[in-house]
């Protein structure tokens, strides 16, 4: 199994769709689960974040964009701009990284 795998299996056991698993200085990372149909509740953050999508597929709006996404897109989402994913037909693994760490600003 992998690391990634893993990490996401940690936050399912704990009940949560998002699982830091590291924490610097410069910047966060985690693991984002999302189960097919479900809805993203999420709200901008105060920080810059990048998204690798690890598998599923759905679509991901941002501002008045919107784009479908599958195993191997990279997003980017600078500070403060709206987004979610929507339409979610697969489960989405998400590798997600905040810089400076969330929460953090």
């Amino acid at each position: 199994m992998s690391d990634l795998e893993r990490f996401a299996q940690d936050g399912a056991r704990l009940g949560r769709r998002y699982h830091e698993f590291l924490r610097v200085p410069s910047l966060s990372a985690g693991v984002y689960v999302l189960p097919a149909g479900a809805p993203d509740g999420q709200s901008p953050h105060a920080e810059d974040e990048v998204y690798f999508v690890v598998r599923g597929r759905g679509a991901f709006v941002q501002g008045e964009g919107r784009r479908d996404v599958g195993p191997g897109d990279v997003l980017f989402v600078p500070a403060g701009q709206a987004h979610r994913f929507v339409d979610v037909t697969e489960e989405l693994a998400l590798l997600v990284v905040f810089a400076p760490p969330e929460g953090s600003s």
